[in-house]
């Protein structure tokens, strides 16, 4: 990997990031090198004689990815094509190890060109996406959802009708693809979640360390009793994220916190940012879903209830029935790869871009500890 690293650090230095690209076979090295007659090659080609004429960029967005929106003006045969679409670019150097190295890339633009047709899910539409194979420079763009939907934080309220929609998104995702023989093959070429966690931690080899720290700089937003085993914490997350090698497999989103949900405008709850999708077993989207989503008062009294509905309807969907019990315990020992999310969102190891502002990070720090501290997630295994 650091090879790897190392190739992808001399392209950038060495490239012409301004490169501007005509054809849509071509990938952007940055927003800058996009042209109307690339946005024509992407967007027209289903409509004769339509062409972008001008377009501009909203504000950037960056952080694990650079995010921006282009406002697009076509000829008199574009009208009714996107007036703006939403893009995810890997520009920085950061962003192209992080995202280049873990896969991220690559996952999510082989979400939307190989995955998101065949599920009936609420979540975004790809309009075009790829990855170059060797800058690791990507680009995916999207349908822009703008003012058609709310996108959450950690300040929307999450009544019981939003966390059940939750689950009904998430049991459609599990089940359509439970056990299923294509899981790893060219029509879903995802890695598993032990294999991804892998190549992410290796980005960094301070991923663990920095993990720790954050840990520590956090201790006033858990409970004491959990801070006394801190040295537990890394071996239990070890151990939750090599449970998916025993456990049965479906494609999971594996990144389902609420900033990562939004309300639709006709109330239901769709998934974005599908640039960690694995294969897995569902319960780490579970119980990280819920325990982001709902607050530390909220949660102990709808989580068991919420857990019975999606066991439901995973097996009203077609995969087997399982127990309570045995959900619970998948669930408690999942919870540990959750926490790692926001530790080292709190302290970023390095080589790694800042991802979310401090308020939302304390306060799902706060979340999952509290649950961690609840389930006994440390004794769980």
């Amino acid at each position: 990997m650091q090879d790897l690293a190392a190739r992808i650090t001399d392209l950038f230095l060495n490239e012409d990031h301004g490169m501007k690209v005509t054809k849509a076979s071509e990938v952007p090295r940055s927003y800058e090198a996009i042209t109307s007659e690339w946005l024509t090659d992407v967007l027209c080609r289903q409509t004769p004689g339509a062409r972008v004429i001008e377009f501009r960029f909203d504000v950037r967005d960056d952080g694990s990815s650079n995010r921006r929106r282009i406002f697009l003006r076509y000829n008199e045969a574009g009208a009714g094509l996107p007036a703006s679409v939403f893009c995810k670019a890997a520009e920085g150097l950061d962003n192209r190890l992080v995202l280049g190295i873990s896969g991220a890339a690559a996952h999510e633009t082989n979400f939307y060109n190989k995955v998101r047709s065949r599920i009936q899910i609420e979540a975004p539409v790809g309009l075009w996406a790829a990855v170059d194979p060797e800058s690791y420079a990507s680009l995916i763009m999207l349908q822009d959802l703008g003012d058609s939907v709310t996108f959450c934080d950690e300040r929307t309220r999450m009544d019981w009708d939003r966390a059940t929609r939750q689950m009904t998104t998430l049991a459609k995702l599990h089940s359509r693809f439970y056990e299923s023989d294509e899981l790893g093959s060219p029509s879903i070429p995802f890695s598993t979640w032990p294999e991804w966690w892998r190549n992410m931690t290796s980005v960094s080899p301070k991923f663990a360390e920095s993990c720790d720290i954050a840990f520590g700089q956090s201790e006033p937003l858990m409970p004491a009793r959990l801070f006394r085993r801190r040295s537990e914490i890394w071996p239990t997350t070890e151990r939750s994220v090599e449970r998916h090698r025993e456990l049965p497999r479906t494609l999971i989103h594996c990144d389902v916190h609420l900033k990562n949900w939004y309300i639709s405008n006709t109330g239901g709850m769709g998934l974005s940012d599908w640039q960690i999708a694995s294969i897995g077993h569902w319960s780490r989207d579970v119980v990280y879903t819920m325990t982001t989503a709902l607050t530390i008062d909220d949660r102990p009294r709808w989580e068991k209830d919420l857990v019975r509905f999606y066991v439901d309807l995973m097996a009203e969907y077609g995969a087997p029935k399982v127990s309570i019990e045995e959900t619970w315990v998948n669930l408690r020992q999942q919870l540990l790869t959750a926490l790692a999310f926001w530790t080292i969102t709190l302290r970023p190891a390095p080589g790694m871009p800042d991802m979310q502002p401090m308020r939302t990070t304390h306060e799902f720090l706060r979340r999952l500890y509290a649950a961690i501290d609840d389930h006994d997630s440390l004794d769980s295994f």
